[in-house]
This record gives structure tokens, C-alpha cells and sequence, in this order.
């Protein structure tokens, strides 16, 4: 029981840290409002609906360029949507490293 304590007891200034670092990255970061997280948040969103309908109208176009028993508006679909998630991963990645970048600091 009192290695438990004495391991939190140590752990405290790095913990202390951390959070005095957040929250100066937030004081910091003040204009990053609701407008930056409804743009974040539209970006993601059309970068995914953009990519989707891209895949959907070469997959209508394969199917009536050469019809096939395969739907491939269907399969076109899907991986539109998952390059989609994929670049949408890539952006939020990229953002969060940002924002790691400027804690260093």
C-alpha cells in the first residue's frame, strides 16, 4: 500500500506539469472558438462526403460503361468512404501533432 502512495508521490510534479501546461495552451489558444471547431468539424465532414460522391459517380460510370453483375456504385462507394475516413484521420492527425508542436514551446 505505501509503494502505491509513494509511486503517486513521485508522479505528482510531472502530473502538475502537464496540467499547467494545458491549461497555458488553452489560455493561449483563446480564438480557436467554436468557429474553429465547427470548421474542423465541416472540413472532416465534406472531406469524407466529397470523396464518397467522387467514388459513387465512377462507380455509376463503370456500371454503365461495362455492366457487370458486381455493383460497383456499391463497391466505388465504400471505398470512396474509407479513403474519405482515411484523409479525414490524416487531417485530425496532422492538427493534433500541430498542437503538440506548440506545447513544446
Amino acid at each position: 500500500m505505501s509503494s502505491d502512495k509513494d509511486k503517486k508521490d513521485r508522479n505528482l510534479p510531472g502530473t502538475v506539469g502537464r496540467k499547467a501546461s494545458r491549461r497555458l495552451k488553452a489560455r493561449r489558444n483563446r480564438d480557436r472558438g467554436v468557429w474553429f471547431g465547427l470548421g474542423l468539424f465541416g472540413m472532416v465532414g465534406w472531406t469524407i462526403a466529397i470523396t464518397t460522391l467522387i467514388g459513387v459517380a465512377i462507380g455509376v460510370w463503370i456500371d454503365r460503361t461495362w455492366p457487370s453483375s458486381y455493383s460497383w456504385t456499391l463497391m466505388m462507394l465504400f471505398i470512396g468512404l474509407i479513403i474519405g475516413c482515411i484523409n479525414a484521420w490524416y487531417w485530425i492527425n496532422k492538427e493534433s501533432r500541430f498542437d503538440d508542436d506548440n506545447d513544446e514551446e
